[in-house]
């Protein structure tokens, strides 16, 4: 996983998170994310303002389509977005950016399209054929909200409609490690 990581702080108005709203804050930060990714030709996969041992985290897992995403991509993504975060973050922070890391555990909905055509080891809490396997490791095809995850099982060499409430965990699966 490549990692930028840069100590950042707002030293003009030092409010204490209590005072500041942290969805209305993130819904000012993720346009201003999205738009300087995009920039890069870079996908945001996640982003969280996390508070962990008294000290504030804003995590960026960047992904690409084309290409791994390196350290030069990260330390980019996080100089271009430093000054701009400097302004709208009003207390001192840690900016984390980095890729998901090869076998990220899939958070959302909107990762599945994400990593659409990447191999996922799936645990589901019921078989969906007669083979009995509640776990296996297969490509995202599709995703629709509605109908499910479509993937392709390697092992029964054909395409199978999952549906949400069946899927216990998905992660990103590399049998490369």
């Amino acid at each position: 996983m490549a990692r930028d990581k840069h100590n950042k702080s707002q030293q003009n108005n030092p409010a204490p998170m209590e005072y500041v709203n942290k969805r209305e804050l993130m819904e000012k930060l993720e346009p201003l994310i999205d738009n300087t990714l995009m920039r890069f030709g870079l996908i945001p996969v996640e982003t969280e303002l996390v508070k962990e041992n008294h000290r504030w985290f804003l995590r960026i897992f960047i992904f690409s389509p084309e290409r791994i995403v390196g350290i030069e991509d990260c330390e980019n993504v996080s100089r271009s977005l430093s000054d701009f975060l400097e302004e709208l973050i009003p207390f001192k922070y840690y900016l984390e950016v980095s890729s998901p890391g090869i076998e990220r555990k899939l958070k959302s909905d909107k990762e599945y399209i994400i990593f659409r055509g990447k191999d996922i080891n799936i645990k589901l809490r019921e078989p969906v054929d007669d083979s009995g396997e509640k776990q296996f490791v297969a490509k995202i095809v599709d995703f629709d909200e509605n109908e499910g995850l479509t993937v392709y099982a390697y092992k029964d060499k054909a395409e199978i409609l999952i549906k949400k409430e069946n899927i216990i965990s998905a992660k990103l699966y590399s049998n490369e490690i």
